[in-house]
């Protein structure tokens, strides 16, 4: 096999690596949020309160916060980048090479 087919199939198998850690990170956060999510509200309710007042923030702060890591971890598998884009980096290089270009003509 080729040094360059190597490459590629090294990579590939790392972003398949990648994929299944963000969906057993996705299993994980359904099933451990699941879980504290019934046992804080069977709880409570076992205290006398009502379901709809124990339907608080911290009943699925877990939740949100978790989330929010989960959403990065998303984000960087998924190779989404909102900020530095495809698109931005090909701007950025244009402008470099435009300014080089005009600092070049200044020499001549």
């Amino acid at each position: 096999m080729m040094e360059n087919e190597k490459q590629k199939l090294e990579r590939a198998k790392k972003r398949l690596e990648e994929l299944k850690g963000f969906y057993w990170h996705l299993a994980a956060f359904i099933g451990v949020n699941t879980f504290i999510t019934i046992s804080t509200i069977a709880g409570r309710m076992n205290g006398g309160e009502h379901f709809f007042d124990v339907l608080d923030f911290g009943s699925f702060a877990v939740w949100f916060f978790w989330g929010i890591g989960l959403f990065f971890h998303g984000m960087k598998v998924f190779s989404v980048n909102p900020i530095f884009s495809k698109r931005w980096e090909e701007r950025q290089i244009q402008k470099y090479i435009e300014n080089d270009k005009r600092e070049a003509e200044k020499f001549k």
